[in-house]
């Protein structure tokens, strides 16, 4: 009864999600908070708050094991909860791809190792504590005893099992013991599987499983051949890499690692291998390769081709010798080598990328995870925007879309995104404008820490820009090369493209006109997202620098950070 309760008080509440993965109850008792979270792998956890410990507490979560979902070791494998493998096939049987199973993939079951032979001494095994099969027809005989059911059994080659078994209300969790037990004068319950059965969830099973292989085939067949760009062979990619060597590791990301390689003594480049435990999969693979192949600018990365062949996923770009913009803004010596002219030149052609991006394209496309570490430069530190596997397309009148999966880096995300799934061309220039500021202040967005009234950087440069001491937002190595007029037209660009509210934020080809025309009267920008002051007593925070007080009044749980 208590499972039902669960099940049916989260169907009665998900109707009001806080966010795509979050709910907030309050029970009876207001004195308790609890809160259900649907994770991204199904599970659906019920969580309490520990008043005491300020802390959220487990308290229930569905299913309670892994075995609870159906076909998770596929035809004739045993889920096992008590062994850290938890999928094992029935003996007499093997894998039937070892391959997936040593990458803990089980769908695919096991095959038997020899070919059954009923005229030959086979026979059954015995299994304890089972779940029924879900089975369409069976023999049921009162009168026969478990060795006559046996017998009968062997002699039909279509018979999957036999039971005596113990059937309470509503059959699926009764108990199956394959002990004979003879007591005269009582009725013995036989549950025979009968060929029909077998013959119907055969064909059944065979059907789904010759649709399924035709639909993997024509995928595999088609990979390559619709995306407009030369294709790579695995073992040109591998001589490349030395065969993926660690030492050729130059970056990874949600995609997977990226690696340095050289296709002759004059090309280098950079190949993107997809991971199997990396948080994006094909969809985003096929989606980077499918944009980015039809998309042509000088501020955006060039991919060069793919490598789709069996198992490998694997995308060519450009080499770019000078790694990502945050290896430079963010390091105490590297960011000495990016003057202001250099860094304001660097803000011009993100802004020229995104312009292309959103208007001058033949598709119209929101990037969706700009970013200071998918921002990489050149030889000549020009920035190339990256990282493609997230973008959207959208129609040519379409201003706006929404999604129930919120993927992105948190800190760069616009509020009506993390918040409600919303995007749009205003989402990117929200990514831009603090892609801006830490570009002018050497500063993250996320983690900042700073011992005044702000919680972020955003929070920290609106307070000096209403201070007219916009100057001490500026990196401390800039000293020496910044124009000041330069300098406030980004910072007051910056702070109007993370303003709150979507419709208050400029479009990018305003903002490439504010940011390159001296002089313009730009519009005065209001209060930031994400923006909250606290009220901390000056004696407080000195002497207790590392208290932080936090009175957020939103919360975002369980995005997909990467």
């Amino acid at each position: 009864m208590a499972d039902f309760f669960f099940i049916f008080f989260f169907a009665a509440i998900f109707c009001a999600l806080l966010s795509p993965f979050q709910a907030w109850t309050q029970p009876y008792d207001s004195s308790v908070s609890t809160r259900l979270v649907l994770e991204t792998s199904g599970l659906i956890k019920r969580y309490i708050m520990n008043a005491r410990k300020d802390k959220w507490n487990s308290v229930h979560e569905l299913p309670r094991d892994p075995c609870d979902e159906y076909g998770q070791c596929g035809p004739y494998g045993i889920c096992r909860v008590d062994k850290p493998i938890r999928c094992e096939c029935f003996k007499g049987f093997a894998p039937k791809s070892q391959k997936d199973w040593d990458h803990q993939d089980w769908s695919d079951g096991c095959n038997r190792i020899t070919p059954l032979n009923c005229n030959n001494g086979d026979g059954f095994l015995e299994f304890r504590r089972v779940k029924y099969p879900d089975m369409l027809k069976y023999w049921l005989n009162l009168s026969m005893g478990l060795g006559e059911c046996r017998d009968q059994c062997l002699r039909n080659w279509n018979c999957t099992a036999y039971a005596n078994p113990v059937i309470t209300y509503g059959g699926s969790d009764a108990s199956t013991n394959l002990k004979e037990k003879e007591k005269k004068g009582t009725a013995k319950l036989i549950l025979i599987s009968i060929a029909a059965g077998a013959l119907v969830s055969g064909f059944i099973n065979g059907a789904i499983l010759l649709m399924t292989r035709r639909k993997r085939r024509a995928a595999k067949k088609n990979d390559g051949n619709d995306l407009e760009l030369p294709i790579f062979k695995l073992a040109t990619i591998l001589a490349a890499t030395n065969n993926f060597a660690k030492e050729n590791v130059i970056g990874k990301g949600g995609f997977g690692p990226v690696y340095k390689g050289n296709l002759s003594a004059s090309e280098e480049v950079a190949v993107k291998r997809l991971s199997r435990s990396s948080s994006q999969g094909i969809e985003e693979l096929k989606n980077e390769v499918f944009l980015i192949a039809k998309l042509q600018h000088r501020n955006l990365v060039r991919l060069l081709g793919c490598c789709i062949e069996g198992e490998e996923r694997i995308l060519i770009y450009e080499y770019l010798q000078n790694k990502s913009l945050d290896y430079f803004i963010f390091d105490e010596n590297q960011r000495m080598l990016l003057s202001w002219p250099k860094r304001f030149d660097i803000i011009m052609g993100i802004a020229r990328g995104l312009m292309y991006l959103h208007h001058d394209s033949r598709l119209k496309i929101i990037h969706r995870d700009l970013k200071t570490s998918n921002i990489l430069l050149d030889a000549n530190l020009n920035p190339k925007i990256a990282d493609f596997g997230l973008a959207r397309a959208f129609g040519e009148d379409q201003s706006i879309a929404r999604t129930k999966r919120v993927v992105g880096t948190y800190g760069y995300m616009a509020p009506e995104y993390a918040i409600d799934g919303k995007f749009s061309v205003k989402s990117d220039v929200f990514s831009l404008g603090v892609v801006l500021l830490e570009i002018v202040s050497g500063k993250k967005n996320r983690g900042f820490n700073n011992h005044d009234n702000c919680h972020t950087l955003l929070g920290h440069a609106w307070l000096l820009w209403k201070e007219d001491k916009f100057l001490e937002l500026m990196d401390e190595s800039l000293n020496e090369t910044f124009v000041e007029s330069e300098l406030k037209r980004c910072v007051q660009v910056g702070l109007l493209c993370v303003q709150k509210f979507a419709e208050d934020r400029p479009v990018v080809s305003s903002v490439l006109f504010m940011l390159g025309t001296d002089g313009a009267v730009l519009p005065e920008p209001k209060e930031p997202a994400f923006f909250y002051e606290r009220s901390l007593n000056p004696i407080t925070s000195v002497s207790s620098p590392s208290m932080k007080s936090d009175n957020n009044t939103m919360t975002i749980t369980d995005l997909e950070a990467r």
